[in-house]
């Protein structure tokens, strides 16, 4: 269902942000098989969650998504070309090996800065983070779209309220679904597809976003 779901919408890239793995319940296969699936359909970028690095097995989970041919940012960059277009894609590392906010923080700002380091202000860029509590950090830059996860969607969404809880924003966070903007810079988070620790969603679909860009100039 979902890959006739992503076929239908034929998109020119797919990007996933993390947690493509449950750390408590490590079981690589579904993950891998799908990703086997929509390679076929468009290029895929992945990077990493805190799941794939309290898995402890992560070098392998990543030497398999090179096998198959998924595209791993881990702190680097890559060009997407459409016609006469070109995007900068930015990809960095969850920061959840330190278990520190201040450190996290920090890694993840230097993360940014090398990934970017000799683009010019004017490309068109992407980034690719797990975190979307560091919003903050990302607008710092001139980043233009940010995919983001780690949420969850809040697990349980409240009705005209938002999500319920969501990691490292604690209780009604601010950041578990949507677009959200912060000076020049747009982030989308995806509610995902999976559960984890909790094994329900109440009021909390799973999603595909599907994000389309435009050209400004006549």
């Amino acid at each position: 269902m979902l890959v006739e779901k992503v076929t239908k919408i034929n998109p020119d890239l797919i990007v996933f942000t993390g947690d493509l793995v449950d750390s408590k319940n490590y079981n690589e296969d579904t993950s891998l098989n799908l990703m086997r699936e929509l390679i076929h359909i468009a290029p895929i970028y992945f990077v990493t969650g805190n799941h794939e690095w309290s898995s402890g097995r992560f070098n392998i989970l990543e030497r398999e998504l090179n096998e198959i041919g998924v595209k791993v940012l881990r702190n680097s960059n890559d060009v997407i070309t459409k016609g006469h277009e070109k995007i900068k894609i930015i990809g960095i590392d969850d920061p959840a090996y330190v278990n520190d906010s201040y450190t996290e923080r920090s890694i993840t700002e230097e993360a940014i800065e090398n990934s970017i380091e000799g683009m010019e202000e004017a490309d068109f860029k992407i980034l690719l983070s797990h975190r979307p509590e560091f919003l903050s950090v990302y607008s710092k830059y001139p980043i233009d779209v940010v995919f983001s996860g780690h949420a969850h969607g809040g697990q349980v969404r409240i009705p005209f309220v938002g999500g319920l809880v969501a990691p490292n924003q604690g209780i009604l966070p601010k950041y578990t679904a949507g677009r959200h903007e912060l000076d020049n810079t747009s982030m989308f988070v995806n509610r995902g597809l999976g559960n984890s620790i909790i094994p329900l969603r109440i009021f909390n679909r799973p999603e595909i976003i599907v994000l389309t860009l435009s050209s400004s100039r006549s």
